[in-house]
């Protein structure tokens, strides 16, 4: 239970500057003064302080001229790797059937965006059973544990917003078959809004501070606070493979990716995919003072985004589709005392309250939001590893109503490779006349991967037009 005692609150925040959140204290009743000071307890207001000093809001003119295109290993090896590729694969399969690897959802987002009112996990994206991303991803992790024989725990971070919701879906649908005592949630931590002028942190109403999410940066010591770090080292997992929650299409246990990362001692691993055109909206896997680091699409000047080398390929053409694996001491080191790496800040409209407590809604940006990246602790990590990934294998994710990164772009990815695992499996696939697919087929993820995999699967005759599910 929050400390409801004003002058306990007052020592919290006048070191900080920030008493100001109380002003309408003497004003609220018993409920509201513990939401506000449940809100005021949680955060560290002296290092919000000096976070609002500190951070970034955007690389310099002279890091941008300093940038150079970061290294990075292709999916199938050069001459002479073969056989390191080979004892990667196989790493990754022994770090799995070793119960070493936990998977980490970052799962914090609303649907809003889509049109969808619920948190974005329980968005249906598959075409013929419309299976949301979490059942995919459920389906995902039965399949490894079967496969490599041992428990994968599933670490999924909420938000303040979707906690609640996203646990009430899990309960109501059985865990997708998952044991609930390895399926564990957290919500990521927040941050105030500060008034862009003076710095002081904004009310969103009397007994609310004007709040945002700080970041999938935060999921690191989210990690820590919720004993999330703690389980993973009591049941012997040191590798965590990441992923958003908005890409149906990743592959969070290719041995591949974790072998290498373990025979390279990486700190964190990154997928990279190679950029379609110069304007497409990934980061940057670049390198500045020998350092690896992730440059935002939106701060690429546009003769770095259009720059060619010898060959005629983008310079900068690997791009980041957040797909990382981490070391478990890495983040423990991360999180031991203060985080080493900076928030970013932002301008943004706030809806806040003025001090006689009347609703405001900026028509202009009156706030700075802090927030952390995740990909900011790539240039504190050792060994940092890029591994070119495969989109059309990998890489289909749900963003927007329609368009580029839509729920139909998505299918249509997902079919598409379902089409070329029934053909590898030497089953054939109706197309149009134009070679565009003439039917619909969608794979379980907890029981089909791979083209070897249909082995073991009635595969009926497939027709155009047909819409085929396959478990």
């Amino acid at each position: 239970m929050p400390n409801i005692d004003k002058n306990a609150l007052l020592s919290i925040l006048e070191p900080a500057g920030q008493s100001q959140v109380l002003r309408f204290w003497d004003s609220l009743d018993d409920a509201g003064k513990a939401n506000l000071a449940g809100q005021i307890e949680k955060i560290d207001w002296l290092r919000v302080n000096e976070w609002l000093k500190t951070a970034s809001a955007g690389i310099s003119q002279e890091e941008l001229q300093a940038l150079s295109p970061a290294p990075y290993r292709p999916t199938v090896p050069a001459k002479g790797d073969e056989d390191f590729y080979a004892k990667a694969i196989q790493t990754g399969k022994d770090l799995l059937a070793a119960g070493r690897v936990a998977a980490f959802t970052v799962a914090g987002g609303q649907g809003s965006r889509l049109g969808y009112d619920g948190p974005k996990g329980t968005y249906p994206v598959t075409e013929v059973k419309e299976k949301t991303l979490f059942q995919v991803f459920a389906e995902k992790i039965q399949y490894a544990q079967k496969k490599y024989g041992h428990v994968i725990p599933w670490y999924l971070m909420t938000s303040v917003i979707n906690d609640g919701p996203t646990r009430k879906f899990f309960e109501e649908h059985n865990y997708f078959g998952l044991a609930p005592e390895n399926v564990k949630f957290f919500a990521q931590g927040m941050l105030p809004a500060l008034d862009k002028e003076t710095g002081k942190a904004l009310l969103a109403s009397p007994d609310s501070l004007a709040l945002s999410p700080n970041g999938h940066g935060g999921s690191f010591a989210a990690l820590k606070d919720s004993g999330a770090l703690a389980d993973m080292a009591a049941r012997g997992c040191d590798v965590i493979t990441y992923w958003q929650v908005d890409n149906p299409m990743i592959r969070p246990f290719d041995p591949l990716f974790l072998g290498l990362h373990a025979l390279q001692k990486s700190d964190m691993s990154s997928r990279c995919l190679i950029k379609r055109d110069a304007k497409e909206k990934l980061g940057h896997f670049c390198l500045l003072d020998g350092k690896t680091i992730i440059i935002e699409y939106s701060d690429m000047p546009d003769v770095l985004l259009q720059q060619r080398d010898a060959d005629g390929r983008l310079s900068f053409r690997a791009g980041s589709p957040a797909i990382h694996v981490l070391a478990r001491d890495f983040i423990e080191r991360l999180t031991a005392g203060k985080l080493d790496f900076q928030p970013h800040r932002a301008l943004k409209k706030v809806p806040y309250i003025d001090n006689c407590g009347e609703p405001v809604t900026p028509t202009s940006p009156n706030a700075i939001k802090l927030e952390f990246f995740l990909f900011d602790a790539l240039p504190l990590a050792q060994n940092p590893l890029i591994l070119e990934g495969d989109r059309n294998e990998e890489f289909a994710p749900v963003k927007n109503p329609d368009g580029e990164d839509s729920r139909a772009s998505s299918r249509q990815f997902l079919n598409a490779r379902a089409a070329r695992l029934l053909a590898e499996a030497g089953i054939p696939f109706p197309k149009k006349a134009d070679g565009t697919m003439d039917a619909v087929v969608e794979l379980s993820p907890k029981t089909i991967n791979e083209a070897t995999d249909l082995k073991n699967v009635q595969v009926p005759e497939i027709h155009p037009g047909d819409r085929i599910y396959l478990e």
